[in-house]
C-alpha cells in the first residue's frame, strides 16, 4: 500500500479533518440588553461604562447582575442592580455547546424604567439634606 493512501484512510486524519471543518461551522451567540426609559433620553451606564441615551441597546458577554445607573435632568437618578437571566441553553455546561454548534443563538433582555420627576421644593431639599446627614452619622 502506498504511504499516502494509508494516511488518507487513517481514522486520526479523518477525525482531525472533521474537527477542523466543524470549527468553521460554529454558530454565533448573541447576548444583548435593551434599556428603555419613560421619558426617553436618559443617560445610561452599565458597570460604570456610559452606553448612551435611552432607548439604547448594548452587547454583553455573560448573564448575571449588572450595575445600572440612569440619569436625566429634572428626574431622580436610578442606581440599581439589573439581572440578565439567560435561557437554559446559556447555562453551564450547555453554554459550551451553544458556542460551538453551527446554529445562531440569541438572548435579548429588555429593561424598562419609569423616571420620577425630581421635587425641587425647599421642603424636599431639606428632607434630602437631613437623610444625607443621617447616613453620614451612621458611617
Amino acid at each position: 500500500m502506498h504511504p499516502l493512501h494509508a494516511m488518507r484512510s487513517s481514522p486520526a486524519i479523518t477525525s482531525m479533518l472533521a474537527m477542523v471543518g466543524f470549527a468553521f461551522l460554529t454558530g454565533c451567540v448573541e447576548r444583548r440588553v435593551w434599556v428603555d426609559t419613560d421619558p426617553p433620553g436618559a443617560l445610561v451606564w452599565i458597570n460604570d461604562a456610559q452606553i448612551g441615551r435611552s432607548p439604547v441597546d448594548v452587547g454583553i458577554t455573560h448573564d448575571g447582575v449588572y450595575d445600572l445607573r440612569i440619569e436625566k435632568e429634572g428626574y431622580e437618578p436610578i442606581v440599581t442592580g439589573a439581572t440578565v437571566d439567560g435561557p437554559l441553553w446559556d447555562q453551564p455546561p450547555l453554554d459550551f455547546f451553544a458556542e460551538i454548534l453551527p446554529v445562531d443563538s440569541r438572548n435579548h433582555t429588555h429593561w424598562r424604567f419609569v423616571l420620577r420627576a425630581r421635587d425641587e421644593s425647599d421642603a424636599d431639599l431639606a428632607a434630602r439634606a437631613e437623610r444625607f446627614r443621617e447616613r453620614l452619622r451612621a458611617e
